[in-house]
């Protein structure tokens, strides 16, 4: 699996669900075009150099590089990690990032599973150095924001639709890790999931809120063949699931050769209210809590995958490495660290649910490519705790 060098990360954004617009037309919300990034990508990766980054989240867009059935157009992905090569930044190659091609229409479609573990074996055999994967990005927000708040793609409200999309997701990340093996028998898949954690603020909705901090972990339930709890099984098989689909994921996970991934945000904990509806409850447990639960789970090696903060974004900064750096101390063991994204961001205060321009500013450089004072501060962390990190005694003096 991974070497012994700690990975400190950044990602390009690559978002591209798609939405229906005022005028009732679909329309696909590219993060890479909107932030520029194809028209500045030579420039976007010696900018991960120039803060002292060597792995980066990346991924090529799913949606233009898988035309047809069978059919693939490289030009971008072939472009991209050439000059990655010549630079030494080390892909974490993003294969599906809340979206499909058109002709695979969304989530719902039984076929997308076996047509993405294809696209993502032909990527392999076609990159045949790369290691490190991320086969699909947050599948549980995926889900929810496709098929249970109604907000992209299919455009959703239901929990048999939720587990529809989850299941497909899950069995096209599960399939996508067979196929990449195939070729590349050393890959690395690391998860990159939302750890949610769900507050009841008041006795009476205890309940709603333990069914929700048991939904949370559906999607690595199901990717690491996670023995499924009474409460989840009965509304899998409720909401169209089938008890051969559930033994399907134990019979074929490759737990062994995971990471996984945990993203935490401002908006990860949630107050569940009387009306039986959720809001963002800002970082009451915070990462060490809600990461160690997650640890707890799966016992696997973790990375935090994804953070960001568009005020204050120095002291959250901090705050996260500082959580961290706990979980190590503690013995948990922790890969990674991920300043998300390398740019900031369009329309992510509205989780791209309506196309407004509106620049969301959680980047380490904005998107004319000036640093900015977190990026100057992720870079001196890297330069002050790298090699603390990456020194082999640092489980024993650094306790």
């Amino acid at each position: 699996m991974i070497g012994h060098k700690f990975m400190f990360s950044t990602g390009i954004e690559n978002s591209y669900p798609t939405i229906v617009g005022p005028d009732g037309r679909t329309v696909r919300i590219d993060q890479m075009e909107k932030c520029r990034h194809y028209q500045n990508m030579e420039l976007d990766f010696h900018l991960c150099k120039d803060t002292c980054i060597d792995f980066l989240r990346w991924g090529p867009p799913y949606y233009k590089t898988h035309t047809a059935p069978g059919q693939y157009d490289w030009s971008y992905s072939d472009e991209a990690l050439a000059k990655m090569r010549a630079l030494g930044i080390t892909p974490i190659v993003d294969l599906c990032h809340f979206g499909v091609p058109d002709w695979l229409g969304n989530f719902q479609n039984p076929d997308f599973p076996k047509h993405f573990a294809e696209y993502a074996r032909a990527f392999a055999e076609r990159y045949p150095d790369l290691d490190l994967y991320t086969p699909v990005n947050e599948i549980f927000i995926t889900a929810m924001f496709s098929a249970q708040y109604g907000w992209w793609n299919e455009r959703l409200s239901s929990d048999r639709a939720f587990v529809t999309a989850i299941k497909h997701l899950c069995q096209a990340n599960v399939l996508a890790m067979h196929a990449i093996l195939q070729v590349q028998p050393n890959a690395t898949f690391i998860q990159s999931e939302s750890s949610e954690y769900f507050h009841p603020i008041r006795p009476e909705v205890q309940g709603l809120a333990n069914f929700l901090n048991q939904k949370r972990f559906l999607a690595l339930d199901l990717t690491y063949g996670y023995p499924i709890r009474v409460v989840m099984f009965e509304y899998l098989l409720e909401n169209g699931m089938t008890r051969e689909e559930i033994r399907w994921f134990e019979q074929n996970q490759v737990k062994a050769r995971c990471v996984m991934g945990t993203d935490y945000y401002a908006t990860n904990e949630h107050l569940v209210m009387p009306n039986g509806t959720w809001q963002a409850a800002g970082d009451i447990f915070g990462y060490y809590v809600i990461a160690h639960q997650y640890y707890n789970r799966y016992k696997l090696p973790m990375m935090h995958t994804e953070t960001n903060r568009a005020h204050d974004s120095d002291d959250w900064l901090w705050r996260q490495w500082a959580n961290l750096h706990r979980l190590k101390q503690d013995g948990v063991p922790i890969l990674g660290f991920t300043w998300y994204s390398l740019t900031h961001q369009m329309d992510w205060h509205v989780a791209l649910r309506e196309e407004q321009n509106h620049v969301h500013p959680v980047g380490l450089f904005d998107l004319d490519r000036n640093i900015l004072p977190v990026g100057k501060a992720y870079k001196r962390l890297i330069q002050q705790w790298g090699p603390v990190l990456d020194d082999e005694r640092y489980g024993t003096i650094y306790r």
